[in-house]
Order: C-alpha cells, then structure tokens, then sequence
C-alpha cells in the first residue's frame, strides 16, 4: 500500500506562493516553517523555509521534523476505525468496556470521546508548559487523576475540547489491538503509507527542529517540550511536512480504510438536541469560502502545526512551525488556499482597502468625496445620512483595522464585506464597487 505521489510540474502560483510564505516569516519573525500543497491529488509545491535551529544557524529543509501536536488525534481516529473494521470495537462500545473505573464510564462511548461529547475536562487546555508537564507521566497516570473526576456536563449534550478523552482513545486502542498505539500506527498506516519520519516525538532525531516559544512581540526564545507519556493519543507525533501530505492523499484518495469508516470519519456529530458542533471525529468540518473543509490545527511547547484539506478540490495545505505564541499559520494558510484553489477570486488588496478606509474616516467627519460615487450612491448621502454617520460613529473612538471578509461578484459589480474595528466596536461594511471604480453603495452597518 506504499504511496506513490507524483510531482506537478512547477506551478504558475510557485512564484507567489514562495514570496508570500518568505514575507510571512519576515514579518512575525517566526524561525521556520515547512509547507506542502496538495493540488488535484498531487503534491504540487514543498518547501521548508527559515531555521530549524537558530543558535547553529541550521537551515529548515523538507525532512525536518516538526511536532504535529493534535494532528495526530486523526491517527488515533484512523486507528479506532481500523480496528472497528477487524470487529475488535465499535465506535458505540462504552468506555466501560475497556475501562468500567471511570466516571459514568457505562454511559459513554467511543464516538464521544472521538467528538469531545463525552464531558471528560480536559488535562491540557493551557498554550505554554506548565512544570507538571516536564516530569515523566503515563496515560493511566492521566486518566486515574483527569477520568474519575466528575464530568463537565452530561454526554452528548455540549461539545467541549478535551485531551484527556483522545488520552483514553489512544488506550483503547492498545487495549483492542494489544500493542502500543504509535506501534500500531506504524504496522497499519504510517510504514505502508512511507511515512518513515512519523513517529513518536520522544524518540528524538538530528532532524527535529528546536522547540521556540516568545513573549507577546518579542523574539523566539528556546522552550522546554513535555516529557514522555503526556500526550499519547491526543498529540504524540512528529513528523516531517511531506510524510503529513502523504496522510492526507491517502484520505483524499481513499487509501486506508473503508468507505463505510470514511463516512464516519468526515460526517459532523451534532449534541443531542440538534444543535451542531463543526466536528466530525478528529477533524474539523468547516468550508473555506465556499469549499468544504476538513481540517485541524496542532500545538504542543514551540510548535504549532495547521493541516486544511479540500476535498471536492483533492487539495491540501500544511504548514508546519517550530514557535509557539504566533498566529502565523491560519493566516498563511487562508493566503495559499485563496491563491490555489480560488485563482479567480483575487485577494485582498490593500489599495482597495485603503481606499475604503479612508472614505470611512471621511464619513466620521460627516464628509463624502462625490467623485467617487456613482449616481445612485450619491442620492444616498443626504444630509441627514451623513449627519446620522458622523453623530454614530463619533463616540467609537480610533479606527484600528478594516479587513474584508469576503468578495463576490453581483448585478455587474464587485461587492465586498468589510470588518472595520473601533476602540469600542466593530462594524461592518458593505460595499459595491462598479467595472470602472466608482461606489455604488457604501453602507455602515451596525454588528454585534
């Protein structure tokens, strides 16, 4: 089942892509990061870029290994489902099965520990190493003090993110499978697959890159990584950029596991009053701007990882970084994903957006530049509009950002929703713009 992954020839967007990327780095000064794309089934653009490690002045390159942090709850999922598969569990088997110790451990089943349904608190939710987490530890060690404790709300009825529920998937499967879960990955998934850098993140390689976190604007600064056994089925792999791309042609392509376990895999779990939850079991079900998506992020000490795929477009977009406290990889990733799977829907400009901003500041002042008005939108600015604005928006304090939330095209014309944020509140903006530049409605609308 060893995959073969063909190489494109070298995109028109490579350029783009490259400088967008570099000018990333730049900007947040973060060390490294190794992004993969996949388009149309193949991997159409690797690179690594940056330092894996600053002090020796080592260069990222495509084999680094990076910490995927919760990435790897899709492995735990691809394993449970594998097993469920030989008939060795069920995704509607209790806990108690494996574990009767546990709280309400007979009204709890697999699925839920899968969509964080089951109310299990979570031992991880803090963003930077805390001292427990530097000492030794064991899965049994983390559901004897997290499991017993009294759940957050009953199954099923509230979604709540929860390490401790993928600690105790993880030890179902070695229950299941009577081997050690990373030990079955590697006979099921991650050797027939030749992911031959995934593995364990304590079995540490030459290849790693070095662990960075910072201080609010400051530098990267060198950070200690959790001791072994504290993640275990919630978030133990590393592994290199292109070994993760390999994973996702695999569940694009179908490459793994049954279709049946594919629809489970990807089929959102609403609570039990219908209400839904955005998730499916270790994945996120969300779209980008019209395309589905699955995907999820990851972070343990100095990494944050992003894994996006598309499937309608059999795309994906991972990026891999070795510093923490830095949201440089959603942001990226929207730019890549706009630029390969959506060429004609052009991104933000920021002479557009400059250009809206200021007549937003002119419309603070109770002032509008007709010349850039179409007739229609001219008959709009009243008096008492331009009063009414001016009177509103005075009391908001300084205009700190305007961003577009999206783009689409209209009646002949380009319409584009605005965020613009004020000291004490946002407000949204609608506008339409004509072939040949002019405003034919700028709108200030209230938002929450």
């Amino acid at each position: 089942m060893l995959l073969a992954i063909p190489a494109l020839a070298q995109p028109s967007w490579e350029p783009k892509a490259s400088a967008d990327i570099a000018e990333a780095l730049k900007k947040t000064g973060a060390p490294s990061v190794s992004v993969v794309i996949v388009q149309d089934g193949t991997m159409a653009f690797s690179k690594a870029f940056g330092k894996a490690d600053l002090a020796s002045n080592r260069a990222a390159e495509l084999g680094t290994r990076y910490a995927v942090g919760s990435i790897s709850k899709q492995f735990t999922v691809a394993a449970i489902l594998l097993l469920q598969e030989e008939g060795r569990l069920s995704l509607d088997d209790k806990v108690a099965k494996y574990f009767p110790d546990l709280t309400q451990a007979n009204q709890i089943t697999i699925r839920q520990l899968l969509t964080h349904t089951a109310g299990y608190e979570d031992f991880a939710p803090q963003d930077y190493l805390i001292p427990e987490w530097t000492h030794p530890t064991t899965s049994a060690t983390i559901l004897e003090k997290w499991a017993k404790k009294p759940l957050n709300f009953d199954p099923g009825t509230r979604w709540q993110y929860s390490n401790t529920a993928y600690v105790l998937a993880g030890s179902i499967v070695e229950k299941a499978s009577g081997k050690p879960l990373v030990a079955f990955l590697r006979e099921k998934i991650l050797d027939p697959l030749g992911m031959a850098s995934a593995g364990d993140c304590n079995d540490r390689s030459p290849a790693d890159a070095t662990a960075y976190t910072r201080f609010a604007l400051g530098p990267p600064r060198p950070v200690g990584r959790e001791a072994r056994g504290w993640y275990d089925g919630a978030g133990e792999l590393c592994m290199a950029a292109p070994d993760l791309a390999k994973w996702d042609l695999a569940f694009l392509q179908h490459k793994i596991l049954s279709p049946s376990s594919y629809e489970q895999f990807t089929r959102e779990v609403p609570l039990q009053n219908g209400d839904v939850t955005h998730y499916a079991l270790g994945l996120s079900v969300r779209d980008f701007r019209g395309i589905p998506m699955l995907s999820h992020g990851g972070e343990v000490s100095g990494f944050l990882a992003l894994d996006e795929m598309f499937p309608t477009r059999n795309g994906a977009v991972i990026i891999l970084s070795n510093e923490d406290g830095i949201n440089l990889n959603e942001p990226l990733a929207d730019e890549l994903a706009q630029l390969v799977f959506l060429p004609g829907q052009p991104s933000e400009s920021s002479v557009d957006t400059a250009r809206v901003r200021a007549i937003l500041e002119d419309l603070r002042r109770g002032k509008i530049q007709a010349d850039q008005l179409t007739e229609n939108a001219r008959s709009y600015f009243t008096s008492e509009a331009l009063q009414d604005i001016r009177t509103s928006l005075a009391g908001l304090g300084a205009l700190k950002s305007v961003t577009r939330s999206n783009e689409v095209l209209r009646g002949g014309m380009t319409h584009r929703s605005y965020r613009a944020q004020f000291t004490k509140k946002t407000v949204g903006l609608s506008v339409y713009v004509t072939p040949d530049g002019k405003f034919e409605q700028f709108m200030v609308l209230d938002s929450l």
